[in-house]
């Protein structure tokens, strides 16, 4: 029997919840609050199924999202998420069949990238993607770090509030919006993703946790950035204290605060282990510790994966911190996106078009959004024979152009 692949319709997305709840196993159990909940920020025409006799086998689902370039450039993003099949249906080509008609429509809608969370490396590379950020994961021991236990808060004139609920969550979400203007990696926050990260109204299955909140506001009384953290209740033989405090999310706008608030999650009476939760691999947390070794590093893995759809917006779209030229040979297997390109770059502007000139760097297009956010090496990629350098010192040159002086970063998983 030929296993259908269509558009979801309104009395399908029951059994295309139950289809995506199997593929990440979770308990198949399609509960009428959870359909109800999702229904009005999903567009039906962007939600795809794979239906075998009537039975959806496979999922796929893509949103408008904007992720931030170099620069602080909006781009506008196809993101991709929901993304299963069926144990029983495996191999037999419908992620190909799904992801082919996604990303055309999105080049048609005139994305300029399209973007996922990878739940496994080696899947999307075929289609075009590269990870283009990373996270770090930390446990830090504070016993061991070194940390003057007199700390009563920071010594720049700012200061740590704690927040309510409330209060927090209009205030996040202007920091964000303010993280958004600067920090390349992160995406735009749609309002289900505000309402089940805040707990104003999570998933129906979900066991919410409110957690404590504390905001740094500077010296002249403007917020900064804040951090959400939950704790355990862990006695060692019931004398001492031995509790972990998990940060949720903490988002900073300037280095003060960033320092303010982990010495502030690092200096919680009663707390002897903090996890830092998905951090930028170069968060300034290990550093700020007098014994850095106290912080030990339990996940560093690829996040935020990148297909570029338009190489001429993207580029142009970035901004660099010096002056140059490069011609980019792009190998793209679906058509979308190949071709031959000159950059010519500067800090007050970008111009990219299609040329005839020789090609200084050959790569596939999923390299150059390894590239794009200013995270990887192209003289890395050249080692590992990834780029292919036609003109000696053409990779360096890549480097001076695209990298960036911190490292992008994505706090969302979507």
């Amino acid at each position: 029997m030929t296993v259908d692949v269509r558009t979801v319709t309104e009395s399908e997305l029951p059994d295309w919840v139950r289809a995506r709840r199997t593929g990440f196993l979770v308990p198949p159990v399609v509960m009428d609050a959870e359909v109800a909940k999702i229904r009005p920020h999903m567009d039906l025409a962007r939600v795809q199924g794979a239906f075998d006799g009537g039975r959806c086998v496979a999922t796929f689902r893509s949103f408008a999202q904007e992720l931030t370039a170099v620069g602080g450039a909006a781009l506008p993003a196809s993101a991709v998420t929901a993304v299963t099949v069926s144990p029983t249906h495996r191999r037999r080509g419908l992620l190909s069949r799904m992801m082919r008609t996604d990303l055309a429509a999105a080049k048609e809608r005139g994305d300029v990238v399209s973007t996922l969370i990878a739940a496994e490396y080696p899947i999307y590379g075929r289609y075009g993607f590269g990870p283009a950020t990373w996270i770090t994961e930390w446990t830090v021991d504070v016993r061991r770090a070194g940390l003057d236990p007199r700390w009563s808060g920071p010594d720049d004139g700012g200061r740590i509030d704690l927040a309510d609920a409330p209060e927090l969550r209009t205030t996040a979400r202007l920091v964000h919006d303010r993280l958004r203007a600067v920090r390349p990696g992160v995406v735009s926050r749609t309002e289900l993703g505000w309402q089940v990260r805040t707990g104003v109204d999570p998933l129906p299955d979900e066991q919410w946790r409110e957690p404590f909140y504390a905001t740094y506001r500077s010296a002249s009384g403007e917020v900064e950035g804040y951090v959400a953290y939950t704790a355990d209740d862990r006695w060692d033989d019931g004398k001492q204290p031995m509790n972990t405090a998990t940060v949720r999310e903490l988002i900073a706008l300037t280095p003060a605060a960033e320092r303010a608030l982990w010495r502030f999650v690092c200096s919680i009476d009663w707390i002897t282990l903090v996890k830092s939760g998905h951090r930028a691999p170069d968060e300034l947390l290990p550093l700020l510790l007098p014994d850095p070794r106290a912080a030990r590093v339990t996940t560093h893995a690829d996040w935020l994966w990148v297909r570029i759809l338009d190489v001429v917006r993207a580029l142009e779209s970035r901004t660099y911190g010096t002056s140059g030229t490069l011609v980019l040979e792009l190998r793209d297997a679906a058509g979308l996106a190949g071709g031959r390109f000159l950059l010519d770059a500067s800090p007050e502007g970008a111009s990219c078009a299609p040329t005839g000139r020789s090609a200084d760097l050959t790569m596939d297009i999923g390299e150059l959004a390894v590239l794009f956010l200013g995270d990887e090496s192209a003289v890395r990629l050249a080692a590992l024979g990834r780029v292919e350098e036609s003109v000696p010192g053409a990779a360096a040159r890549a480097d001076l152009l695209l990298r960036t002086s911190r490292r992008p970063w994505c706090p969302d998983v979507f």
